[in-house]
Formats: C-alpha cells, sequence, structure tokens
C-alpha cells in the first residue's frame, strides 16, 4: 500500500458510505474493537482534512471511541463485504469478532488505532472534536425516525493524518 498525499486523495465519499462502508476501529493494536459504519462525513474543517464518524453510546466500540485519542477507517474491495457484515452485527462484547473473519489487524503508521493488512484506503485519524446529537435541531421531523429509543448518536471530528 502507498502513502497519498491527502490533498491528493480522490474517491467518492458518498459511494463509499453509503455502498461500501468503513470499518471504524478504536483502541489500540493489543486492546480495540472494531464496527462497520455506514454513515459519516469526508471534507474540510476548520482548514483540515477532516472525517466525521457516529457511534451510538450502545455499541462496544463507542467505549474504546471514548478513551481513545485516535481512529481508523478502512475501506475494503467488494470481495470483504462478508466480513464486513460480520464485524457490524456481532458485538464485540462477547468475544474477539475479529476471529470470525479473513481480515488482519496491523499496526498504524501515525496513530495507536489499527488499521488492516486487506484494506484498500485506510484513513488515520486523530480525534479533535466530539458533540451529542441534539434532537432539538432535527429540521426534518423524519430525522426521529433513525431514533426510536432516542439514542442519539455521539459525533466525532478526527483529523486525517495518514
Amino acid at each position: 500500500m502507498a502513502e497519498v498525499d491527502i490533498l491528493k486523495l480522490s474517491l467518492n465519499p458518498v459511494d463509499m458510505w453509503m455502498n461500501k462502508w468503513f470499518l471504524l476501529t478504536a483502541g489500540t493494536y493489543d486492546d480495540c474493537n472494531m464496527m462497520t459504519v455506514s454513515w459519516g462525513t469526508i471534507g474540510c474543517i476548520w482548514d483540515r482534512p477532516m472525517v466525521q464518524i457516529m457511534v451510538r453510546p450502545q455499541r462496544h466500540t463507542y467505549k474504546y471511541t471514548e478513551k481513545s485519542d485516535s481512529f481508523t477507517l478502512c475501506g475494503f474491495p467488494e470481495k470483504y463485504r462478508d466480513e464486513l457484515n460480520i464485524l457490524g452485527s456481532i458485538s464485540g462484547r462477547n468475544g474477539w469478532k475479529l476471529a470470525k473473519t479473513n481480515l488482519t489487524l496491523k499496526p498504524s503508521v501515525r496513530v495507536a488505532a489499527p488499521s488492516y493488512k486487506e484494506a484498500s484506503l485506510i484513513l488515520e485519524c486523530r480525534k479533535l472534536y466530539f458533540q451529542d446529537i441534539d434532537p432539538n435541531g432535527f429540521l426534518d421531523p423524519t430525522i426521529q425516525d433513525n431514533y426510536p429509543v432516542n439514542d442519539y448518536h455521539r459525533i466525532y471530528f478526527g483529523k486525517i493524518v495518514g
């Protein structure tokens, strides 16, 4: 895998989030958890290349994202779709769910959160800010349909550092 200057990275972020998904991993190589994510953004905030990820408080990955100063977002070729489905549907509370896949952890270059040998895209991110979703800000009332039990996401802003 070759490093690409983030200013030269070319991808379709809507397609990545909606159709291909990312694997979010937080923690360290020795103690981490991962989950498939399909909601988020990639862009520029505060004159920095940034991503925004969303994690519900009941997800096991939430505690790792809370205590970590970094996370990775990894994109994969389509042949790994089954692995992403597994990692998005099984909780890490009940065991090492990565063992149920053909994915291999590897240390990241610039952050403590690990990445994956099989990834075709790795975004290494340093957390800069978080904000809980406030339903009082919903201008379209149908957004609330995503939260039938009022379990609003926490949004994390991560500077892309590699």
